[in-house]
């Protein structure tokens, strides 16, 4: 984004340089007697008085992630079109929103000495607008005149006068060091790699070291930490998905996207409005992460060994709820004449996953509504492909929703577990034999991927644990997939595959591919 960007209405400096006359106002006091200094930083009579939109939009969206507990990749769109942002805007909105989610812990560090009060005694609308002006100052091409002058103006127009004053104040005290300065004095003296990347990364701790094993366990080096978390932090690209014998990538081709590496009928873009593309709108062609798509492609690949004829096979998946990878399996499943059961407990996602399968025939997919835990006693070994996608933290996709670092807690594993060894039983009881059941979460946290598969085969001899590294380099353009997953300590882990955000540049799905025998 360039530094023009909200900075069309400064002052010129004229007058106020070395050599230059020194201006008075009417009644007589010396102005801008800084050298240098902008008189629209200076003057709040001269400060804007209304909210720029694209900021406007960026506020709107913290507030409601704040406020409301929503997403941003939801809310974002929506009030981008509201405000009827150009797409200059609607990029600098986009940039602005995002980048003060994933930075809020180091910015809310930072403001915790600039404030002179706990940051929870503020008002959670002056304390969104303060996160606002600090990602302009630190870590955007926006000269500092126009964030403070542009945030006030915000404030003035959506919180009141009052609140601005103090919002320009503090702004002033982060203004007066550079990020790299804040980030050397709020790290000054520990000596905790964990509470330092936190800082410098904005992390939780427990996320930091909840990743940190994570590599180690999956067979890489911890020093791959830093890497990860700047990951983590980087604008993710948008990836598209042609549904297999349905949808093609011509018009997102011509609109600028670029065909993805990892993956057949793929498309890469740093981002737009999605909704200017007919292959979008009419759901033939999707938004999914290119690891969503390698992990649903290689279970309908892998090979089998029932005895179901082609064209016979039926598939299930018991998690489908909002209907990402559901479309793209109906999609395979038909191409393979297959029939496909996406099963939801929570009927207004179950409505969703409908939506999301519109574009495929009809007579080759239906929606359940239940639970998945029920699936397994009530269709006992009906499924030759079952994908289970297991709630979880969704610690591997932090970048594409930044809001979720402050909402998760470390309890959310612990809790999390039971219901994931109790889906992955159902869904064991559910397959045929010689069927072939993906365990898949987004998430590569031992307890939520290992130590689940490691839990629920130990207790049962039927059960083969097939290669999941291979299973993903099958279905990859590249090939290499399965290399970046070596062999730890743990058993499982030598067969399951983990892909990660700084090395795949997906969001970090984990796989185990499971054959009843």
């Amino acid at each position: 984004m360039t530094s023009e960007q909200g900075g069309r209405s400064s002052q010129s400096n004229q007058g106020n340089g070395t050599g230059g006359t020194r201006r008075r106002d009417d009644s007589g006091r010396e102005r801008n007697r800084s050298t240098g200094r902008n008189r629209t930083a200076a003057a709040p009579s001269q400060r804007s008085r209304a909210a720029d939109p694209a900021r406007l939009v960026a506020f709107e969206v913290l507030r409601a992630v704040s406020s409301d507990d929503a997403y941003a990749n939801l809310v974002l769109p929506s009030r981008i079109r509201h405000h009827k942002l150009d797409r200059r805007d609607a990029g600098f909105a986009t940039e602005l929103a995002y980048g003060a989610l994933r930075a809020q812990g180091t910015y809310d560090a930072i403001l915790a000495r600039c404030v002179d009060r706990p940051l929870n005694e503020l008002d959670p609308a002056i304390l969104d607008a303060l996160r606002i002006g600090v990602h302009q100052l630190v870590a955007m091409r926006v000269p500092a005149h126009a964030a403070l002058d542009q945030t006030v103006g915000l404030a003035r127009a959506v919180i009141g006068a009052g609140p601005s004053a103090l919002i320009n104040a503090v702004l002033r005290k982060v203004a007066a060091k550079e990020l790299p300065e804040w980030l050397t004095e709020l790290t000054d003296g520990l000596t905790d790699d964990v509470k330092i990347a936190s800082i410098e990364h904005s992390h939780p701790e427990w996320i930091v070291r909840s990743l940190r094993q994570a590599l180690v366990a999956h067979g890489r080096d911890v020093t791959e930490i830093t890497a990860l978390l700047e990951a983590d932090n980087a604008a993710p690209v948008v990836n598209l998905v042609a549904l297999p014998g349905l949808g093609n990538l011509d018009e997102a081709f011509e609109a600028g996207f670029t065909p993805g590496d990892l993956v057949i009928d793929s498309a890469l873009s740093s981002g737009g409005d999605l909704g200017r593309l007919a292959s979008v709108r009419e759901g033939t062609v999707r938004v999914q992460d290119v690891g969503s798509q390698l992990v649903a492609r290689a279970l309908a690949a892998v090979e089998i060994s029932s005895d179901i004829k082609d064209g016979e096979e039926r598939w299930l998946d018991l998690c489908a709820g909002p209907g990402g990878k559901a479309a793209l399996l109906g999609a395979l499943a038909a191409e393979k004449g297959a029939w496909i059961l996406a099963n939801e407990p929570t009927p207004h996602r179950a409505k969703l996953v409908e939506q999301a399968l519109t574009a495929i025939p009809a007579d080759s997919w239906t929606v359940r509504t239940g639970d998945g835990r029920d699936v397994g006693v009530d269709h006992p070994g009906s499924f030759d492909r079952i994908l289970v996608d297991a709630p979880c933290t969704g610690l591997g996709a932090l970048r594409r929703r930044p809001e979720s670092r402050g909402r998760r807690k470390l309890s959310d594993v612990t809790e999390l577990g039971p219901l994931q060894r109790e889906l992955l039983t159902s869904a064991l009881a559910a397959v045929k034999p010689g069927g072939v059941v993906a365990y898949v979460t987004c998430s590569p946290h031992i307890a939520e991927t290992i130590a689940v598969v490691d839990d629920v085969m130990r207790k049962r001899e039927d059960l083969e644990l097939l290669d999941a590294g291979a299973a993903l380099d099958a279905v990859s353009l590249t090939g290499n997939l399965g290399a970046g997953n070596k062999t730890s300590a743990l058993a499982t882990n030598q067969m399951t595959a983990q892909l990660w955000p700084h090395i795949h540049q997906t969001d970090a799905m984990f796989l185990a591919l499971i054959r009843k025998l």
